[in-house]
């Protein structure tokens, strides 16, 4: 009986740290290296996108892919996925799946979370201005949308741009914790399906 946490230790830090099973599964949904390399934005850095950390899928990994393209996500216009890149060579995390996580943000989530920043920024900033209301998404009008909601941001820059800052650094922070508290709790029931099978 008292052996039993150094087994689920060995377990966890052992042979069997990075399940496979896992590691499939996340890789079905994920970029593969050709569809990366054919993204226009990611050209400029075709040269490094074959190193092998970048495709390397642990725990660690995972956590930071998602803690990076959380961060990322929230960069204004369409420089979320170079921004996640630029990451994931820095920090030599999961690439396809920073790339991938930026997707949180859309047209139709990007406004509540940049309602949300705004008012983050405004509450720090001590802002008393009255709040204007971003444009509605429409996607008849795309273009008149997205002038719209630039000309949004430039009115509401400081407490936008301080609001967005805390708001991604929170997600990242969070986000990074919950997957490496989801990896290691799936590596845990996997261990004890494993102590049970024998």
């Amino acid at each position: 009986m008292g052996g039993e946490p150094d087994a689920e230790r060995r377990y966890l830090t052992g042979r069997f740290k990075d399940n496979p099973r896992m590691r499939r599964t996340l890789k079905k949904y994920l970029p593969d290296p050709e569809t990366i390399r054919r993204n226009p934005w990611l050209r400029p850095f075709a040269g490094s996108l074959l190193h092998p950390r970048l495709w390397h899928l642990n725990r660690h990994s995972a956590a930071g892919a998602v803690a990076a393209g959380l961060f990322c996500g929230l960069i204004p216009g369409p420089l979320q996925m170079i921004g996640a890149a630029v990451c994931a060579l820095i920090f030599r995390v999961n690439l396809p799946l920073a790339l991938f996580t930026t997707l949180y943000t859309n047209p139709f989530t990007i406004v509540p979370l940049y309602v949300i920043a705004y008012q983050i920024g405004r509450a720090l900033t001590a802002d008393r201005g009255n709040f204007v209301a971003p444009p509605e998404f429409s996607a008849t009008a795309f273009v008149g949308w997205t002038e719209a909601m630039q000309s949004w941001m430039l009115s509401a820059a400081m407490p936008l741009g301080i609001g967005l800052i805390v708001l991604a650094t929170g997600l990242a922070v969070a986000g990074y914790l919950a997957t490496q508290a989801a990896w290691r709790i799936y590596l845990i029931r996997a261990w004890h399906r494993r102590r049970g099978s024998i």
